[in-house]
């Protein structure tokens, strides 16, 4: 059975107070979500790491970082190690996201590196993919995320399989308001799922969870998580708000 997994991606927003505030918010109203039904994470900015990871310490909800620099430490002024993110409970790692793509040029090869550096060191990687508004009117969106899907877990073995999620993020729709429609949603993610068979086995593609990301909010994340391929959602604005967080969650209690 594969469980849930809702993360909130609050990227460059809330300072340390703000992000105190908000994740002790979320620690109140999630109290009775059950783990076994969904997986809650937040993904603050580094800044606010080890603030908000005391604040949930003990919680349902784990803590997870936007990011990381694909070595262990060295003179990578700027830049996250593994290793740090481990030493603040850092659980999960957000690693190639499209604005990391897109505003600081990473690549499958340097996202590979991280995801296979988030594994060493016991980090579990959300990996995203997704294609941008022109690749989808070219027909090109199973190409797109083929792609992105192939190069992220190249040399990634069967049996780290279990400690991956894969965030499927349509770039047309991160921040914009728009939103796949279930049914396109579903067809992404059954995609995906056959791709990971091809790469493995169906056993491993079946285990693996690959959640929704672009523009969810709490009117439109039931009928895309019923969808049978889709394992939760990686949430932006939403996320920003203790209500319209825990409406998203809600739907899985």
């Amino acid at each position: 059975m594969r469980i849930p997994l809702i993360a909130g991606n609050w990227k460059m927003y809330k300072d340390i107070d703000e992000a105190v505030e908000l994740a002790t918010s979320l620690k109140n109203v999630l109290k009775d979500a059950q783990s076994d039904k969904v997986e809650v994470a937040v993904c603050p900015p580094y800044i606010d790491l080890q603030a908000v990871g005391a604040v949930i310490k003990g919680s349902n909800i784990v803590l997870g970082a936007q990011n990381m620099y694909a070595a262990q430490e060295g003179a990578f002024t700027g830049e996250i190690s593994p290793l740090m993110l481990r030493s603040v409970g850092c659980h999960y790692v957000i690693i190639g996201h499209s604005e990391r793509r897109q505003y600081f040029c990473e690549t499958n090869e340097t996202i590979n590196a991280k995801v296979k550096m988030a594994l060493e060191y016991g980090l579990f990687p959300i990996l995203c993919v997704g294609e941008k508004l022109d690749e989808r009117e070219k027909g090109i969106t199973n190409d797109i995320v083929k792609d992105h899907v192939v190069g992220g877990l190249k040399g990634i073995p069967k049996e780290k399989m279990a400690s991956i999620v894969i965030a499927y993020e349509p770039v047309w729709a991160i921040g914009t308001g728009k939103t796949a429609t279930p049914d396109q949603a579903q067809a992404v993610h059954k995609f995906i799922r056959e791709t990971i068979a091809s790469l493995y086995d169906a056993a491993t593609a079946q285990s693996v969870r690959i959640q929704y990301g672009g523009s969810v909010k709490p009117d439109n994340a039931k009928t895309l998580m019923n969808m049978p391929d889709i394992d939760g959602a990686l949430v932006g604005g939403a996320a920003l708000k203790a209500d319209s967080f825990e409406a998203i969650v809600k739907f899985y209690r």
